[in-house]
């Protein structure tokens, strides 16, 4: 067994996961692998490299993303300077009050709302059902459709209408002559699709039309 291991895995701070195992003349070999990665395992404690770093001065050596980059046969990254960003952060009061359950349901629907994927429910009465598209024309095949799977098209397209409306009202570049010209396309089309307020297990969920 080598006794010194100067300068060598064995007393590298990155030489871990060692094993030992005794050979055929009584002597002791250590084999680990390397935390940086730079050589495959099995590696053994007489091996060298450009990456040394003594044991307890590991500390001592912070790597930089570059090198480590260079050691793996990338491209080195230009370094960049960080800044942090100082600017204090206003919470409004109304969120200071809510508890952990209320904060968490605010969370969700706004999630929701924003990814068009708000949760509704179907009409009891037609769960279960079918919508059948039946052809005027004798000798053709109807079309049976799942009603969950059509309601699931309607809130969808109810959902993205809304984020369209609030897409509109936050546009930088519109006016608010532009605004309410796009509104009233929107608006009719929820007035359009008011047939299939009828669906929906809650009204409140159901699509609004022009108003007086």
């Amino acid at each position: 067994m080598t006794a010194n291991l100067e300068g060598r895995c064995g007393t590298c701070a990155r030489f871990v996961r060692v094993i030992e195992r005794i050979d055929q003349n009584g002597e002791v070999t250590r084999a680990g692998e390397c935390l940086l990665g730079v050589w495959p395992a099995p590696l053994y404690e007489t091996n060298t490299c450009v990456e040394y770093t003594k044991k307890g001065t590991l500390g001592e050596h912070v790597r930089k993303p570059e090198r480590l980059a260079h050691v793996r046969g990338a491209p080195r990254a230009p370094a960049r300077a960080q800044t942090i960003d100082e600017t204090p952060i206003h919470i409004p009061e109304e969120l200071l009050d809510m508890d952990a359950d209320e904060f968490r349901d605010v969370l969700k629907r706004v999630i929701r709302e924003e990814l068009g994927t708000t949760a509704i429910d179907l009409g009891g009465r037609w769960q279960g059902g079918e919508v059948i598209l039946k052809p005027g024309k004798e000798g053709t095949q109807e079309k049976r459709v799942p009603i969950e799977a059509f309601f699931h098209k309607i809130v969808m397209v109810r959902d993205k209408l809304r984020v369209l409306e609030q897409r509109i009202n936050a546009h930088p570049k519109l006016d608010d002559e532009e605004k309410v010209q796009m509104q009233q396309y929107v608006t009719h089309c929820y007035g359009s699709l008011t047939t299939f307020n009828v669906l929906f297990g809650d009204k409140d969920d159901g699509f609004v039309g022009q108003k007086e």
